[in-house]
């Protein structure tokens, strides 16, 4: 399979560096995959690896023509999730988080990250439920930002139940702001990193953006929202229910969680495990599942989760 490319610059953005992206596509396709002069090169390997690959360079050069330099981790995602029956879709570009005001588009590393972003788009109630360094809270926060700053919405509220994991609460210095700052911490550098500082301040001074833990969700209904929750396990059923139930007219909710991480006393049930039994069925609520080779954190992150779900 050979695909001609008659522009030096987008052929060198489709390589990578040091043929950077065409190694991942050997990795993940098989076959030896070379350029030489003008050319991309497949050889050695069957019918249907020939058509991803070629799906693959279509999808890479789609991009480059854009301006980009698509990385060695979107290859490999684009590689994962590319079919030979429909070359023509990219789940991954068609799942590309894109911010006005970002620092740069955030792209889906995965076929479950790409699935997991088109969900949030397609239902105004959607779980994500998967290890530490999956995405799951940045790609919430990140789509969002796309939601708010495009003005699809007019507020963003990000909330988290305040569960102690190990440190007592009463022990910590500081008043009650200072002693819930640490927990609502995370959800600040999700944002940090998509947009300026000076945005976020903007729209906290403004009320467009609310970060306020759990409890402070109780009796109010949320109209023209995007609304996260983020470390759901730690909910509690009856907590669980008040905020499935905060959802007002031209709103939406993102609950994600790790059921591997619950940090609830004994015998006190995780509203996350219980609604996601109790609401697998229901129409317009969409599941995504993320798992360790989803983990985009930091590759040692991944080693560290196997070797813990090994011991059990």
């Amino acid at each position: 399979m050979i695909v001609v490319l008659d522009n030096q610059d987008i052929l060198s953005r489709v390589c990578g560096v040091n043929d950077g992206n065409l190694r991942t596509i050997e990795a993940e396709l098989g076959g030896r995959v070379f350029a030489r002069g003008n050319e991309i090169r497949m050889e050695h390997t069957g019918e249907e690896a020939v058509a991803r690959f070629k799906a693959v360079i279509d999808s890479l050069v789609v991009a480059a023509r854009s301006g980009e330099s698509p990385s060695s981790d979107y290859v490999k995602a684009l590689a994962g999730t590319m079919e030979a029956a429909a070359p023509e879709r990219d789940p991954i570009r068609e799942a590309v988080i894109h911010i006005p005001s970002g620092f740069r588009r955030v792209y889906p590393r995965s076929g479950n990250q790409a699935r997991y972003i088109q969900g949030m788009r397609s239902c105004d109630v959607s779980f994500c439920i998967g290890p530490a360094g999956t995405g799951k809270t940045y790609l919430a926060v990140a789509e969002a930002l796309r939601l708010l700053l495009s003005k699809k919405v007019r507020k963003l509220a990000l909330t988290r139940p305040v569960v102690e994991a190990g440190e007592s609460l009463g022990f910590l210095p500081g008043d009650l702001i200072q002693k819930i700052n640490p927990y609502l911490r995370p959800l600040y550098d999700a944002m940090e990193s998509l947009v300026p500082f000076e945005v976020i301040r903007r729209l906290e001074d403004t009320g467009a953006i609310e970060i306020a833990p759990l409890a402070y969700m109780r009796g109010r209904s949320l109209n023209d929202s995007i609304v996260i929750l983020d470390e759901a396990q730690n909910t509690t059923k009856e907590q669980m229910k008040m905020f499935l139930t905060r959802l007002g007219q031209g709103s939406r909710s993102i609950i994600t969680g790790d059921i591997t991480q619950v940090d609830l006393p004994k015998r006190v049930d995780s509203g996350l495990i219980h609604a996601v039994s109790l609401l697998k069925n229901v129409e317009g609520i969409h599941f995504s599942y993320l798992h360790t080779t989803d983990v985009v954190r930091n590759l040692l992150i991944k080693k560290i989760i196997q070797a813990y779900d090994n011991e059990k």
